[in-house]
This record gives structure tokens, sequence and C-alpha cells, in this order.
């Protein structure tokens, strides 16, 4: 018969032992510095290519069916202003096949569309859940957020810049190029948040970009200038796309643009992406969107359908990178 003090004895040790490991842990974490990832600017070039190496490792292991699940029981939280179909599938199925779990959240389902203050949004649903993903409008409402969040803060878009998405684009662009490195990328439409991406991108992955917009569609003004050693701003749209190695675009009226629409639709008659275009760019040179796509607007459809077009790698890319960069924030930060 065993001894019910010794039995008393284990148990002691026990939690003992565990309560030194959960202050150890503790304070670990005291010492880390939360990190987010609003921008492409947030994490070092290094980083970068580290998350899309992971991001190539993780989209093998999905392939073969393996099951790798590094963040049970940890929760996403994901604030939803802007409508969206990829960044949420992409967000949810990529935290459920890490092993944790998510919320969807709109405006509708928080005080935040009865006009309470992001920042106490901030304080309390940071500390409920272990990463937040923001797709809203105003660039200055993520900022405001992440500022006040006690875990890392993702960007998913907002009117200034979609970092996610050149996260996908990039990685596609390693897969069917090789080495951003010293490329040329052609973007031909509007100077929006994608095209202010592919100016951080073009710093941080050392690439050139060429920018084909019409006059009063130009992209921020301090990232140009930031970029101005990878950077040419045209008119023309063949001439961007003369030896390029990808030709990307978007949607001449983005969400909350709507009612531009016909104007922009005049506006932009001349950079529809066509075959003529295409054909101005290296033989093996790919086409990328963002999507959703106008086919017969801002890219013709055979561009899109066509062989060149590697739009729907780039999607399901989204769901790669976007779990290599939860892993990356959650367990690894160290350059």
């Amino acid at each position: 018969m065993v001894n019910p003090s010794w039995v008393r004895f284990l148990e002691t040790v026990v939690a003992i032992a565990d309560g030194l490991s959960t202050i150890r842990v503790f304070s670990a974490n005291l010492g880390m510095k939360t990190r987010h990832f609003l921008s492409l600017f947030d994490l070092t070039p290094t980083e970068l290519r580290r998350v899309l190496q992971r991001a190539t490792q993780l989209k093998t292991l999905h392939q073969r069916g393996e099951r790798y699940a590094p963040l049970p029981q940890k929760v996403l939280g994901m604030v939803f202003e802007k409508a969206s179909t990829r960044t949420r599938i992409s967000f949810e199925a990529g935290m459920a096949q890490l092993g944790g779990s998510s919320i969807f959240l709109s405006p509708r389902d928080t005080q935040l569309g009865r006009g309470e203050p992001i920042e106490d949004t901030a304080r309390v649903l940071s500390s409920m859940v272990d990463i937040v993903m923001i797709r809203t409008f105003e660039h200055s409402k993520i900022e405001r957020f992440a500022a006040c969040s006690k875990v890392p803060v993702i960007n998913g878009l907002t009117d200034f810049n979609h970092p996610c998405q050149l996260l996908a684009d990039m990685q596609t662009l390693i897969e069917h190029r090789g080495d951003v490195r010293g490329q040329t990328v052609a973007w031909i439409g509007d100077g929006n948040n994608m095209c202010n991406s592919y100016l951080e991108a073009a710093c941080q992955f050392d690439f050139q970009l060429r920018i084909a917009v019409p006059p009063g569609y130009e992209p921020d003004a301090a990232l140009l200038k930031r970029a101005a050693d990878r950077v040419v701003l045209l008119r023309d749209p063949l001439a961007a796309a003369k030896g390029a190695d990808l030709v990307a675009t978007d949607v001449w009226a983005s969400m909350g643009r709507e009612g531009e629409q016909e104007r922009r639709q005049s506006d932009f008659a001349a950079y529809q992406v066509t075959t003529a275009i295409m054909a101005q760019a290296k033989p093996d040179a790919i086409f990328l969107h963002c999507l959703p796509a106008h086919r017969g607007e801002e890219v013709s459809a055979e561009v899109i359908d066509g062989p060149q077009s590697q739009v729907w790698n780039e999607a399901e890319n989204r769901l790669h990178v976007q779990k290599a960069l939860m892993e990356f924030l959650l367990l690894d930060q160290k350059d």
C-alpha cells in the first residue's frame, strides 16, 4: 500500500515544478517585445525571406497531407471592417491547420460598430486572444490598435497597403522565377494599396519596379521617395512591361471607390493588361492579380486565363505565407 504522505509529497514537488516552469515562461514573455506586421518594413529582409522559405516548407507538408500543428489552443481574432473572401478563408483555414482556432468579428459583432474607441477594443481583445488580424479602411486604425495591443497584430489590408498579399506574390514569383533580387516587376494600373505594397517589396526584396499609372493616380509620394533607387514611374504600360519578369495589376476602383467606377474606366482605358502588353515582357514572365478580377477592364480574359497567369497559385499561397507569418510572430521572432 502506498503511503499517503509520500503521495502528498510527490504532488507538492510536481506543483512546485509546474509553478517554476510557469514563472520561467512568464518571465521570458515579459522580456519579449510584441512584434506586429502592419507593413513589409516591420520585418527585416532576412526575416521576410525566412518567412517565405518556411511558407514553401509548409506548402509541401500541406500538399503531402502531413499534419503540422504547432499552435494548439492558440486563438486568432479576425476583425473585418472590409469584406473579404481570400483573406478570411486563408487565415481561418491556416490557423485551423496549425492547430488553433479563429473568431470572426465584424462591426455588427463588436462595439466598434457603435463607436467604442479602437484603443479600448485593442486592450480587451488582446487580453483574450493570442494574435489579431485586422482588415479595415484607414491605416491609422490598425496603427492605433497595434499601439495598445499586447499580442501581435497582422494587417489583412488597409487603404494604404496589403502586405500579406505581397508575401504571397513574392512566394509565387520565387516559385516560378527564382531569387527575386535583381528581377524586374511591372505594375500597371492604379497606384493603390497594392502598388504601395509593391514599393515596400522593391525595397525589402531588392528588385526593380516599373509603375505605369495615368496622371493623378500615382502611389504614395513618401514610398516613391524611399524606393527611388529601385522604381521608375511611367505613363506608358508597354514601356513598363518591356523585359519584365512579372506583370501585376489590380482592379481600377478599389473597395470604397465604387462611386468613381465610370470615371476610372475612362481614365484607365489604356492600362488594361492585354496579350500585347504581356508580349513586351520576357517570354517566361508571369502575370499576377490579387483578385477579385474584372475581365475586360484591368485585364483581358486571354491574359488572366492564359498560360502566363499564376493568379490561382498566387491565391493559394496566401494560405501558406500567412501560416508561416503567424508561426513566426508567435513562436520565432529572432533575426
